[in-house]
């Protein structure tokens, strides 16, 4: 995909996020799970920005931290150069700011309150910020469901009535209804068939196009997120290990890591011997000491067991790797 427009419009700066580990009667703080740690990154308006990793390496954290859900245990948010929040900032965001950032979940059926009708569903957001301006609910929701390719029929229908892929499209219509300008997208086609997730892409695609969205794109799945990004960053263990553009990031990544992600990615027609990553990824509560990869990385240097790398930037990549600080 072409590079989107270069200037930052929402930005993290040295966010990172733990939460306390309790236990005995008294519940006392015996630790951390460092979910993210030291994260900086940047998202242009209109691009979409893939972020990849195995499960449980701090992309969700990440996005709900984006979305307001989650408040960071160090560093900060900001929207259009102002400080959404940060330890310091402790207010809650204003209305407009939780209308401009939205978040569709992986599990379309667990984000849906199943004692509601969709035409609810829709437009009680638009409701509690006073914006249908004389539109009637049923008009605004069928409105909404047209822009996700589902008609009129649906608007008393419950959750339960639909498959997993017309679910989707009815969260992805909600998050649509508040005219956000990113919308964080958790693993949203994940829980689908493969015969849905293709629509489902595809749908997104065209509505970034069409109201000029930003997105962040979470998922495992490299393919899918190769499709629709103009840049992907890639997570291990809480921290970056890469961000660059998504054409060069499948010819050319630059950290052990990515580039075992991309190997991993199957090639129709293309033959070819996959080597698989030695161990498990290190618990999140114990990290290890140095660079988070070096216990699994077939490139690992006695500085990658005892320092953390700098950022480097290489060829229109930012990458967190001590072979390039060793200006190999």
């Amino acid at each position: 995909m072409n590079s989107a427009p270069a200037t930052p419009w929402i930005s993290l700066e040295e966010v990172a996020v733990r939460f306390p580990i309790r236990r005995g009667v008294l519940a006392r703080t015996k630790g951390h799970v460092h979910a993210v740690e030291s994260v900086s990154l940047e998202i242009a308006r209109g691009e979409t920005l893939g972020l990849a990793g195995e499960s449980g390496c701090g992309k969700t954290t990440l996005g709900r931290v984006l979305a307001g859900l989650e408040r960071p245990t160090t560093g900060a948010v900001k929207l259009d150069g102002k400080t959404l929040f940060s330890p310091k900032n402790k207010k809650p965001l204003s209305k407009d700011q939780r209308r401009r950032i939205q978040m569709v979940f992986q599990d379309p059926m667990a984000s849906l309150n199943p004692r509601l009708p969709i035409c609810d569903l829709l437009t009680e957001g638009l409701a509690e910020h006073r914006m249908l301006k004389g539109e009637s609910r049923e008009a605004a929701a069928t409105r909404l469901l047209s822009e996700v390719g589902l008609d009129a029929t649906a608007l008393w229908k419950y959750p339960f009535e639909f498959s997993g892929g017309q679910r989707q499209r009815v969260c992805i219509a909600r998050a649509l209804s508040l005219r956000p300008d990113l919308v964080v997208c958790d693993e949203v086609v994940s829980a689908l068939d493969v015969s849905v997730q293709a629509q489902v892409i595809n749908l997104l695609v065209e509505l970034r196009k069409k109201h000029g969205l930003a997105y962040l794109m979470i998922g495992h799945d490299l393919s899918v997120l190769l499709h629709v990004s103009h840049r992907i960053a890639v997570m291990y263990l809480g921290r970056l290990a890469e961000i660059g553009p998504a054409d060069s990031m499948v010819d050319a990544p630059k950290h052990p890591y990515a580039q075992a992600l991309v190997a991993a990615v199957p090639v129709p027609g293309v033959k070819r011997k996959r080597k698989a990553l030695q161990g498990e990824p290190p618990s999140a509560a114990n990290p290890p000491p140095g660079c988070p990869f070096h216990l699994r990385c077939p490139k690992a240097m006695a500085v990658c067991r005892s320092e953390k790398p700098a950022c480097r930037t290489v060829e229109n990549h930012r990458v967190w790797c001590h072979l390039f600080n060793q200006g190999k």
